[in-house]
C-alpha cells in the first residue's frame, strides 16, 4: 500500500511524548496499539473507514477527521499549541551552552 498522507496531521498524547500522526497507514498502526478491552463501536467503524480508504472506496480526509475525532473522545487529542516548535534555534548559543 503507497502511503496515504493527509492535508495535516493529528497530534496524538502517547505516554510519554506526543506523536504525529500523518498518513493512513500510521492511522492503522495507532488502532493496531488500541487495547482490546476499550475497542468499541467507534473503533470498529474507524477501522473499517480506514480499509475503505486503503482500498479507494473512501476519502482520505474523511478519515483525518474521523481519526482526530476517535482520539479527542479518548482524551488523548494533543492541540498544535502543545506541540514543541523546534524549528526557532537560538544560534548565539552552542550545544551543551558553551
Amino acid at each position: 500500500m503507497a502511503p496515504s498522507y493527509f492535508d495535516r496531521a493529528v497530534y496524538v498524547y502517547n505516554v510519554h511524548f506526543i506523536e504525529e500522526i500523518t498518513c493512513l497507514e500510521e492511522v492503522f498502526d495507532f488502532l493496531d496499539d488500541w487495547p482490546e478491552d476499550r475497542r468499541d463501536l467507534a473503533y470498529d467503524a474507524l477501522y473499517r473507514a480506514c480499509r475503505k480508504a486503503a482500498a479507494g472506496s473512501f476519502p482520505l480526509g474523511a478519515v483525518r477527521d474521523n481519526f482526530e475525532i476517535f482520539v479527542k473522545k479518548a482524551g488523548l487529542l494533543a492541540e498544535v499549541e502543545d506541540v514543541p516548535n523546534f524549528s526557532v534555534r537560538d544560534r548565539g548559543r552552542n550545544v551543551g551552552g558553551a
